[in-house]
């Protein structure tokens, strides 16, 4: 395994989070000590005095208290340091963990602790070496977690192109003031041809196996039902593996299969050498300086579906294999949509886009939809609050990038 002395240095300085600390005194606390003790312990492997004991327990307990604040109220509710603090006491606790013993068991364990860490924790530009020792860690659990890979899942291939009805603006790679002149800065929709021609991941992601080998072992959200606004729609963390066994491998009946989707998931944080086949589009260079792009993953099966919503920012959606059909509409007849009424929904009409019943929902026949098929290279842009309907047409790979 790789030298612990040499991933210690990849732990953070304390003067790098000390304002988020700051923010709890207990936190502050417990992970200033477990750094100090990590750094004298590393390096002379005494792992027999009671500042080892105390400092392991008070990172347990503290990884847990984390735990149980995240879990009492709505996700989006939970203040940020609290997530960024359970994040680095996984860390922590990882490192307390291989310090014990490196055996399989406990391989395995590390890497799941790591996995909630960025799921639930929040690491993003945490501090300067995070996103090294996150991916050392990976890499380093890749190697000892993927023995023999017994499971062989299938080479995608994309259905043939075709010149498929399209009711927006065709381009076939715009530039960026022509992008923003005529789109951006006109709130219109627009299909982007033949724009990810450069992408390794075009040419690399079909092949299941490629993915398989960097990130089966990664516990990743998958939603299970035909989509998000059904009563039937649930989540689960399961490993990637599983998931991609199950909807991808041909030894797999399909009649017995649910339909699920990992969806609008935040993968490439999860897993950063996926994140090294594709660079961000030109395009979402036009977003406001002070922020960032959100970039989400979607793979599944056939058949799943995104209800028709809108997003409030800039929506760049790519796909990188397989095809989907899109419905678009205007923000300007929201007020015939029949959104939902729950807060969590209120995004979210509905209707079916693809077979809508008029007679439950009258007000339907005064909009306009626009209809139109996303083909493995091309994006499609969506402006703020324009409503969309999205259905696989095949096993699909796509990538959204959101903006403001």
């Amino acid at each position: 395994m790789e030298n612990l002395e040499e991933l210690q240095d990849l732990l953070p300085k304390y003067e790098e989070i000390e304002e988020i600390l700051l923010k709890n005194p207990e936190a502050n606390y417990v992970i200033s000590l477990a750094l100090k003790v990590l750094k004298d312990i590393v390096r002379d492997l005494d792992k027999t005095s009671e500042q080892w004991e105390e400092s392991s327990y008070l990172i347990q307990a503290l990884v847990d208290k984390c735990w149980e604040s995240i879990h009492t109220d709505h996700f989006s509710k939970i203040p940020l340091y609290v997530r960024q603090i359970y994040s680095i006491a996984c860390y922590l606790k990882i490192f307390f963990l291989l310090l014990e013993n490196r055996e399989l068991k406990q391989i395995e364990k590390c890497s799941k602790i790591l996995d909630e860490a960025l799921l639930i924790g929040y690491s993003q530009k945490l501090y300067e070496n995070g996103d090294r020792l996150v991916e050392k860690l990976m890499q380093i659990f890749n190697d000892k977690l993927n023995l023999v890979e017994d499971l062989k899942l299938p080479i995608i291939e994309n259905p043939p192109r075709v010149n498929a009805l399209c009711d927006i603006p065709r381009l076939e790679c715009p530039s960026v003031e022509v992008f923003k002149r005529g789109y951006v800065e006109r709130e219109q929709p627009v299909l982007l041809l033949n724009t990810l021609t450069e992408w390794p991941a075009l040419k690399l992601w079909p092949d299941l196996n490629y993915i398989l080998k960097l990130a089966g072992n990664r516990m990743v959200p998958i939603e299970i039902g035909s989509n998000y606004s059904n009563e039937e729609w649930s989540q689960q963390l399961m490993k990637l593996r599983d998931f991609l066994e199950r909807q991808f491998s041909t030894s797999s009946g399909i009649s017995s299969r649910k339909v699920e989707y990992l969806a609008q998931h935040e993968l490439f944080e999860q897993i950063p050498l996926l994140k090294k086949d594709f660079n961000v589009p030109d395009y979402c260079s036009l977003r406001s300086s002070n922020t960032d792009v959100d970039i989400k993953a979607w793979l599944g099966p056939e058949g799943t579906v995104s209800p028709l919503h809108y997003d409030p920012k800039h929506n760049l959606l790519c796909q990188v294999f397989g095809s989907k059909r899109i419905i678009l509409a205007s923000p300007k007849d929201s007020q015939n949509l029949y959104t939902h009424e729950s807060e969590f929904l209120k995004n979210t009409s509905q209707i079916d886009a693809d077979a809508v019943d008029y007679q439950k929902f009258p007000l339907v026949a005064n909009v306009k939809f626009y209809y139109l098929k996303l083909q493995a290279g091309d994006c499609l842009y969506m402006p703020p609050r324009w409503w969309h309907y999205v259905r696989s047409l095949s096993p699909s790979f796509s990538i959204s990038f959101w903006w403001e």
